[in-house]
């Protein structure tokens, strides 16, 4: 399987953290295409996909907002209370979020019918792709 990686997405997820607004229309489109797997090159890639449109959705949930400018400028006090009302750390949410969704839709099987693959490869990955993913979340809205 080829290597998986996002680093045009996180791109522009930190330059709207940054209050670059001409990116918005641009990061739109690419999470919708990653929740529709428009440009999955692969089952992992797809997988990726997937899990980013999760875990940005679960990010807006948590945050209880979808500006990314102002997620990014949550003070320390501020995460510490949403992680009480919430019963949760963020990352812990965020790839948690991404494994039920794998489990409660059935992706491995999904994914591994669109690409001809393995679905023991696809499941072998959940777990990694979700920290992968999360970790990426987490790193760009620092």
């Amino acid at each position: 399987m080829e290597p998986v990686q996002f680093s045009a997405f996180y791109t522009l997820l930190n330059a709207l953290k940054q209050g670059d607004l001409s990116k918005e229309e641009e990061y739109q489109s690419m999470l919708a295409d990653f929740k529709d797997c428009v440009n999955s090159t692969g089952p992992l890639q797809e997988l990726g996909q997937v899990f980013l449109h999760i875990g940005i959705m679960e990010l807006y949930d948590y945050a209880g907002t979808k500006d990314i400018q102002a997620i990014g400028s949550l003070e320390a006090e501020q995460w510490k209370e949403i992680e009480e009302a919430k019963e949760s750390e963020l990352h812990l949410q965020l790839a948690n979020s991404m494994i039920a969704h794998a489990k409660n839709n059935d992706l491995p099987k999904q994914i591994s019918t669109k690409w001809n693959s393995s679905k023991r490869e696809i499941n072998k990955n959940i777990i990694g792709m979700a920290r992968y993913i999360t970790e990426g979340i987490m790193d760009a809205i620092e």
